[in-house]
């Protein structure tokens, strides 16, 4: 079954014609598809037949779902996932980025590929991408639902890059890495990450957190600070570097 845009996570059980979900607020929803309509409605509670106010979504739009967040630096990120094929348990589905968009036709990286999403929480991507002045990069991906319950969801995720860079006198080179996530009611966040690069000697690591502000049916305001550093050969002297931010997501 696929997820409605901004407002289905998990699929909890279904009937024809009726399907039960979750939104990104952990409530529950009964989604009832009547010919090419959806209808949606609150179970919170006394599972009400309150419609949920401002919900009716079409079938198409239903099947595709995309973001919009803006960068400290003014520029903004775009995201698409439309769904191929699937299952009540299992979605693969295209997926495309720009990363970095300026408004004047530049950008800082921009590609696609497949993904695959389970029920659960787990899942895994295949993608390439485009960065303007350093090359092509293929990227495999996967992540690991390892605990998720009404407050508290922790997840593992893994990657593997190789990058071909334009210019022919830098070989290909790979990076490696990981990250362990920690979320707190949807609200509160924080991981540990590390990527490794061979060809530099080059180790990154990272420590943030981040703060949800705002979140409504369609968008997320949220805030995100932590340290990062890189360890290096090449590098004279190396030390933690704040680095904070606000992020603001828009889903169609």
């Amino acid at each position: 079954m696929y997820h409605s845009v901004a407002i289905v996570l998990a699929i909890l059980s279904s009937v024809t014609g009726r399907h039960l979900f979750q939104d990104e607020f952990r409530s529950p929803y009964l989604l009832v598809e009547d010919g090419r309509n959806v209808r949606i409605y609150n179970l919170e509670g006394i599972l009400s037949e309150e419609p949920h106010a401002g919900v009716h979504l079409s079938r198409e739009r239903r099947q595709a779902q995309g973001s919009l967040s803006t960068n400290p630096d003014g520029s903004s990120n775009f995201a698409a996932k439309v769904p191929l094929a699937g299952n009540d348990k299992n979605i693969l589905s295209a997926v495309g980025t720009v990363s970095g968009a300026s408004g004047n036709g530049g950008f800082k990286a921009a590609g696609g590929g497949l993904a695959w999403d389970h029920v659960n929480g787990h899942g895994a991507t295949l993608t390439g991408q485009h960065i303007p002045g350093l090359g092509n990069q293929m990227t495999a991906a996967g992540k690991l639902n390892l605990l998720h319950n009404d407050k508290h969801d922790v997840s593992a995720n893994a990657f593997a890059t190789r990058t071909f860079p334009s210019n022919p006198n830098i070989p290909s080179f790979d990076t490696y890495g990981g990250k362990l996530g920690y979320t707190y009611d949807n609200k509160v966040g924080a991981s540990l990450g590390m990527a490794h690069t061979d060809l530099f000697k080059k180790t990154d690591y990272s420590a943030m957190g981040n703060l949800n502000l705002f979140r409504g049916r369609d968008s997320s305001l949220d805030l995100n600070a932590g340290f990062s550093k890189s360890v290096s050969p090449y590098i004279p002297s190396s030390r933690w570097e704040p680095s904070a931010g606000l992020s603001f997501t828009k889903w169609f």
